[in-house]
């Protein structure tokens, strides 16, 4: 199993910046040609020809039989990758490799020497001392690819179960894309042959008709229930993943494996270990063997199984009432809690209630039914009005304890002008953002009340925007101990992984509460979002949270790449719009993170006022003074000493001198070790040399104490051959 995309890309990343990877100029661009071609589902198109002229500049009559300078450089690429791994790269994580025979590159994890089967178990004690160090137990099967006799039992099981829908066209559609599927013909499944071939569309068909994408959602869900009830132990499963209609066949991880027979067991070891229990691994004769392990004193960790449920706040989503005309208005009203469900779950802060559980409900649902039946906290119902070419979505949450409105919301839109679908997705987004994002209004009124009990892990994330919205040094070191117990004890929450890369990032800029008995702070911030990461490869705050220690780490370029990522994949995220504004402005495109961080801040006015300062000090290098002045007020960060330092810079600028001076005096005596190493200050963000020119003029402007020969150490390191673009 590859591991996720940015790993991978990470670590070409890592292995090209190494001084012991001894790879020649066209042995990195043939590394970097193949890789981005695997990535990109091109792999079928790295042969020998297209490798020569894409990288090598042979024209189109080249012949392999006859020039053998693919061959030649592949050889002496396997040589450099293999030197890398048997020196710098001899604790990395994924290793990279071209197999011989092709040019195709693999990526695969390591596996720990302390066996396969088993890695030590993480003690859920939240008074010992906390480690990266730490794994988790996992028992670990591994098994190849199901056959096409497995895949149309498990059809037939599944088709023939009383779980499953006997009404509607559930049946048959499930059993053409999976015949489609075996048959090799993936690619012709598509919404107008299912459109054809299952629902007997018309020729004329077109995208319009939502008759396939509401069809699909139902057979996703019904599927989701049958493997809830019926199908729990069934040793395979089929998936339709959104976004297509192609299955997936892989092998139900739920179902318990059986113990190897075996006629003598190993003796426990002398340090009086048990032995590790063994479990049975089906090899087929062309399967790969996937298996996936903790990786001691590494960045990658196994999520776990069966843990104990955290407490984040539950939301439920009832079915859109459709109170229209019109034979598809129930179709309309489906379409947007199917919406609903795709765009809420990207924020893993909150825990929405799944397809099954929203279409098993009448959408008039009672919230005294949600909140006995499902223990969650709310509840979002709504309605959906068409009337000729207008619509109208009304949209209400309402919070189970006590049965009031929290939020409501009504959205009005011409079907003349917007296409229905686009409609449907843009009320789900605001939605979302709405009440989901981390200052949104369920985390308000959690915060505000929260329910009785309630001392569990979600409070720590609370905490975390708490102090991210004032970044206090006594607050960082609070919510630090207290998200360091949490993943102690809940080792696969990748959100709190991804906060707490945030936290130890935060030692090394801002100088908060520093260890001296923990590996570098940067080193520490980047294992926990890569962790993050790996647990939950979509995690907004992990991408987050790994752009971020990127982008402090030098990596401008790959931090964008991840931020951009990051923010296709959850869109309506401010936190992350936020960090990506300021990255892009700090690196010196002002002008696009002004973009992002006045969308954020619009989107959610009562956003973190750090970004409110990063827009502040984007107003003053774009020479927008009257701006900078109101967006450093509004800010107002006390407790912050680079709030200072910024508000003196901008005080300067705009003439207030004695508010320059204070502002100044008052950062000197917070961060007296800044001023002095500013220019080493300002390289770590990424800030460029002309902007640095400009700042530290300012600085002194203000009156602190610049040393004298710095903007020539800058001039020079701009002039430098080899300075990183950007």
């Amino acid at each position: 199993m590859r591991p996720p995309e940015v790993v991978c890309r990470e670590q070409i990343s890592r292995i090209q910046q190494s001084v012991d990877f001894h790879a020649t100029e066209r042995e990195h661009r043939f590394l970097e040609y193949v890789v981005e071609e695997s990535l990109s589902g091109r792999g079928e198109r790295i042969k020998a020809y297209s490798v020569a002229v894409e990288v090598f500049g042979r024209d189109t009559t080249f012949d392999p039989q006859n020039d053998p300078i693919v061959r030649i450089a592949a050889k002496h690429l396997r040589r450099s990758l293999e030197r890398y791994y048997l020196t710098a790269g001899l604790a990395d994580p994924v290793v990279v490799a071209i197999p011989k025979g092709g040019y195709v590159p693999t990526f695969s994890m390591r596996i720990p020497r302390e066996g396969i089967a088993s890695v030590a178990a993480v003690e859920e004690n939240p008074t010992q001392p906390f480690s990266l160090e730490q794994t988790e137990a996992s028992n670990i099967r591994a098994s190849g690819p199901p056959s096409s006799d497995d895949v149309r039992g498990q059809l037939q099981r599944i088709v023939s179960s009383p779980e499953f829908p006997k009404v509607g066209r559930a049946g048959a559609f499930l059993s053409y894309i999976v015949e489609e599927a075996l048959a090799g013909r993936g690619h012709r499944i598509k919404g107008y042959s299912i459109a054809i071939e299952v629902f007997k569309r018309p020729e004329s068909f077109t995208q319009d008709d939502p008759v396939v994408r509401i069809e699909a959602g139902t057979l996703r869900r019904a599927l989701e229930r049958y493997y809830l009830v019926a199908g729990r132990k069934d040793p395979l499963r089929i998936d339709i993943p959104k976004g297509g209609y192609v299955p997936t066949f892989a092998w139900n991880e739920d179902t318990p494996p059986e113990p190897v027979k075996s006629e003598a067991a190993p003796p426990p070891e002398a340090s009086g270990r048990p032995a590790a229990t063994l479990w049975r691994v089906r090899w087929p004769v062309l399967g790969a063997l996937i298996v996936v392990a903790g990786l001691v004193g590494s960045a990658y960790w196994l999520p776990e199984r069966h843990m104990p449920l955290l407490d984040r706040p539950t939301l439920v989503v009832a079915p859109f009432a459709n109170l229209g005309d019109g034979p598809n208005a129930e179709l309309y009203a489906q379409g947007l809690t199917e919406e609903l469900l795709t765009a809420l779950p990207r924020f893993k802060e909150i825990k929405v209630f799944g397809r099954e559980t929203s279409a098993s409900l009448p959408p008039g649902v009672s919230v005294s039914r949600i909140k006995d039946e499902l223990v969650a906290r709310y509840l979002l119902n709504g309605s959906m009005r068409t009337a000729g070419s207008r619509i109208r979505v009304t949209a209400r949450l309402l919070d189970t304890l006590d049965g009031s409105i929290l939020w409501s919301e009504d959205y009005e839109n011409d079907l003349q002008t917007r296409d229905l679908f686009a409609i449907q997705m843009a009320v789900a987004n605001k939605v979302a953002a709405t009440i989901a994002q981390p200052y949104g209004i369920m985390a308000q009124v959690v915060s505000a009340k929260p329910p009785p009990d309630d001392r569990g892990a979600y409070d720590c994330t609370l905490n975390f925007y708490t102090y991210r919205a004032e970044l206090s040094v006594e607050r960082h070191a609070d919510v630090r101990a207290c998200l360091e117990r949490v993943v102690a004890r809940y080792p696969s929450y990748a959100t709190a992984w991804a906060m707490l890369s945030i936290l130890y990032l935060d030692e090394e800029r801002f100088k908060f509460n520093s260890r001296t008995d923990a590996p570098q702070p940067m080193q520490r911030a980047l294992q926990a979002a890569r962790r993050a990461i790996q647990l939950d490869p979509d995690n907004t705050r992990g991408l987050q949270a790994l752009m971020t220690a990127l982008f402090f780490n030098q990596q401008f370029a790959e931090a964008m790449r991840i931020g951009e990522q990051a923010l296709a994949t959850n869109p309506n995220d401010t936190e992350l719009m936020g960090e990506l504004g300021t990255r892009l402005a700090m690196g010196g495109q002002w002008q696009r993170g002004v973009a992002l961080l006045d969308k954020a801040l619009a989107l959610n006015p009562g956003a973190a006022g750090y970004y409110h300062g990063t827009r502040a000090l984007a107003a003053f290098m774009l020479g927008d003074y009257p701006a900078a002045v109101a967006g450093i007020r509004r800010a107002d960060l006390q407790k912050f000493s680079l709030f200072h330092i910024v508000a003196a810079i901008i005080y300067a600028e705009a003439g207030m001198s004695e508010e320059a001076r204070r502002e100044g005096e008052t950062f000197m005596k917070m961060r007296p070790d800044f001023v002095p190493n500013i220019a080493a200050e300002l390289r770590i963000r990424n800030i460029q040399p002309r902007d640095q020119l400009r700042l530290i003029m300012t600085i002194r402007k203000a009156g602190m104490p610049v040393p004298d020969g710095v903007e020539a150490a800058i001039a020079d390191q701009n002039a430098a051959p080899g300075a990183p673009p950007r």
